[in-house]
């Protein structure tokens, strides 16, 4: 394989990775990014590090966008949207280091929005967009057991208040809106969805996001509900469908979430698990060479020559 050297240098990735000012204009980065979601259909990855987004990018991926879940267990968290677990400013510390790590638009898994009433929403998307993101979603879901989805007009409340946001900032930011009602386990997900989607739509949502539908009859009837306005769909397991067949229903974007982060953790998992309950060393086999992921990662320091591995 042949490890170039991307347009980024390595000295911003490495001197100033939280250094917004050095980076190229984000103003490209979004106008792609709105770009992606007029036509055809995509897969936006997540990346739980600076690692995977290099990687990523490496690829080919067109966007990225951070997941919550791969975040927190690269820290040894839970995956949580309250501020004690997973601060706001430990958060959007790591969106900062995704945005700085690659030349792609990257989008933020920004959970619930760091605040309950729609001004703490607002305050908080405010911040997020400083860090140079294309795009952000919020979610509906409260956190609460009890209680674990916003009333209707408190979660439209909220998205509206994104909105202006996004919209006082001057930035052509994405934003995207989600329903939560599959996994909290609403008596009536797809209906609510449809129902929370489309409200949201009219609050100034830019892309719609209902996670859980899996069958090609639930996300078609999803795509020509929230109809002109983009899908995301997500998979975080092999659901039958390839990336052309997903994109024949009718969907924009495919993301997903912490599987990528999931799948590395179970090779790691398994293979650590072998090495001390058998004490076989067979979890090592078939590694990917050190030589090839040293090179791609040497490719971007200074005087680095192009290499072929």
């Amino acid at each position: 394989m042949t490890v170039s050297t991307p347009s980024l240098s390595a000295s911003r990735r490495i001197a100033g990775a939280h250094d917004i000012a050095s980076q190229p204009p984000f103003a490209v980065r979004r106008k792609a990014f709105r770009a992606l979601h007029e036509r055809g259909c995509f897969v936006i990855p997540n990346p739980w590090d600076v690692g995977s987004a290099r990687y990523l990018q490496h690829l080919g991926f067109p966007a990225l966008a951070t997941t919550s879940a791969g975040f927190a267990f690269s820290q040894g968290l839970p995956d949580s949207g309250d501020d004690a677990v997973i601060s706001r400013d430990r958060t959007l510390g790591y969106i900062s280091s995704i945005t700085a790590a690659v030349d792609l638009p990257v989008s933020a898994d920004f959970l619930s929005g760091y605040g309950r009433q729609p001004e703490d929403v607002a305050e908080s998307v405010t911040r997020c967009v400083t860090t140079g993101v294309a795009g952000l979603s919020i979610e509906d879901a409260t956190g609460d057991l009890a209680s674990p989805m916003y009333e209707l007009s408190v979660a439209v409340e909220r998205v509206g208040a994104a909105r202006r946001a996004i919209d006082r900032s001057g930035e052509d930011v994405l934003l995207t809106a989600r329903a939560e009602c599959y996994h909290v386990g609403h008596p009536d997900p797809f209906r609510e969805s449809v129902r929370r989607l489309q409200a949201y739509a009219a609050a100034g949502a830019d892309v719609l996001f209902a996670p859980g539908p899996q069958t090609p009859t639930e996300i078609k009837a999803l795509v020509e509900a929230v109809a002109p306005k983009p899908l995301n769909v997500l998979v975080v397991r092999d659901i039958g469908l390839s990336v052309p067949e997903i994109a024949a229903l009718g969907v924009r974007r495919i993301s997903v979430g912490g599987a990528l982060a999931l799948a590395a953790w179970t090779g790691f998992m398994r293979a650590a698990q072998t090495l001390m309950s058998e004490g076989s060393f067979a979890g090592l086999a078939r590694l990917v060479p050190y030589a090839e992921i040293n090179g791609l990662f040497a490719a971007d320091l200074p005087g680095h020559q192009r290499q072929t591995l």
